[in-house]
């Protein structure tokens, strides 16, 4: 027995440390809408998969929730403040803490989603205020306003950013022209370097890291341009002219293998770059103007591109090397869409969660239903935990049990 206590003291030990070093972020792991779950239902009953919980008070916004392995974090208004909010994995709250003024203006409601990372939550505000928080108890750490303290001026429907990590840099863009997108330090808030960027506004996009054999690259939007920057040192290594008609680059850019895909809405569609092996340039390979969600995002399944467009006509599937459209269908609302244990998970505008299967040649529509609390928008991105399902919808956060029993 007395050996048996130190081993049990250790394992609870090496999993508190565990939790701690965790990083959860927007759009899973690697920023590009794939989680990594197995074992899920490949189909949902009539009614749609069992509800496990649902929280109601959450006040207005579009940010997901972050889930850890033992939390779920989001963000909501409530009369003009925003607040944090932590439950456990059954659903009771164990915190709820104000981090400031929040964006009451044109589409009210928090925009980003809580990044979590080595114990610490942080949260950027439609105003610019960027709160560093204990992750375990929402205990204040630091906090700093980026766009008055690094000149940055906010944008029509204010700052949009889901923030990145990487190391021992924490980045976001704030569309000075002289501190156009800043690294600071994720214990302190202090600033590591600023870089000029092209010297345009921010253009709500949440950034991706490239990482090379020898290099780091940060790819940030702003208002005409993708930007890569030696993470290294804030220097700009290239960009290229990517505007549409609102400056508005809201999703996530992919780089795999060696490409660069981004896309943006309002007509403008998807560029691929190739990125030198050095990654101190870009060359265009081809653009495709079907898929041009505006914040939907899109994912890479087996070397094929699925997302939807702009108008809401219809969801498509693009060859990722060539930009060819296999094809398309309307198979919900345009939306947001994620990917999990062979299965593509869509979020319609309209309100309606679909699970499909992506076929050689069509999507096959498996299940769907419709959401039932919220209101308002149906624009927060779908999150996959645990075996279980989360949808935000404005006020409202739901969990539905999708395990494989």
């Amino acid at each position: 027995m007395k050996k048996i206590l130190p081993l049990i003291s250790l394992v609870c030990v090496l999993y508190i440390q565990t939790i701690a070093q965790e990083t959860v972020q927007w759009r899973g792991a690697g920023r590009d809408g794939i989680y990594s779950e197995t074992n899920l239902l490949k189909k949902w009953p009539e009614a749609g998969p069992q509800l496990l919980w649902h929280f109601d008070g959450l006040g207005e916004g579009h940010a997901s929730p972050a889930v850890t392995g033992n939390r779920v974090y989001t963000a909501g208004i409530l009369e003009g403040i925003g607040y944090l909010f932590c439950f456990d994995l059954a659903g009771k709250q164990l915190w709820k803490v104000a981090y400031g003024e929040e964006w009451t203006e044109s589409w009210p409601g928090v925009r980003s989603t809580p990044l979590v990372s080595n114990g610490k939550i942080y949260q950027l505000s439609g105003f610019g205020k960027l709160v560093c928080r204990n992750a375990e108890n929402g205990d204040f750490i630091w906090s700093v306003d980026v766009l008055k303290d690094y000149q940055g001026p906010n944008i029509k429907w204010g700052v949009t950013e889901n923030l990145l990590i990487d190391g021992n840099k924490l980045f976001c863009t704030v569309g000075g022209t002289e501190a156009n997108v800043i690294a600071l330090n994720p214990n302190t808030g202090s600033l590591i370097w600023k870089s000029k960027g092209k010297g345009e506004v921010s253009a709500y996009g949440s950034p991706a890291l490239i990482k090379l054999a020898k290099k780091h690259i940060l790819v940030a939007q702003t208002a005409n341009s993708i930007l890569g920057i030696d993470t290294d040192n804030g220097a700009l290594l290239w960009s290229h002219d990517q505007p549409n008609k609102y400056s508005v680059h809201a999703n996530t850019p992919l780089y795999h293998d060696g490409y660069l895909y981004c896309v943006s809405g309002y007509g403008k569609g998807g560029v691929m770059l190739k990125v030198s092996d050095d990654g101190s340039s870009v060359q265009e390979v081809w653009r495709n103007t079907n898929i041009d969600n505006k914040m939907g995002g899109f994912v890479l399944v087996n070397g094929k591109i699925f997302g939807s467009d702009d108008a809401g006509k219809a969801w498509y599937c693009l060859d990722w090397k060539t930009g060819t459209n296999m094809y398309s269908e309307k198979i919900t609302g345009r939306g947001n869409i994620i990917f999990a244990d062979g299965m593509l998970y869509l979020y319609g505008d309209n309100g309606e969660v679909v699970l499909a299967e992506p076929l050689a040649n069509s999507f096959k529509k498996i299940s769907a239903f419709q959401v039932p609390f919220g209101a308002d928008q149906h624009w927060a991105h779908l999150v996959i935990g645990n075996g279980r399902l989360y949808v935000r919808h404005g006020s409202s956060l739901m969990v539905y049990d999708i395990r494989s029993k």
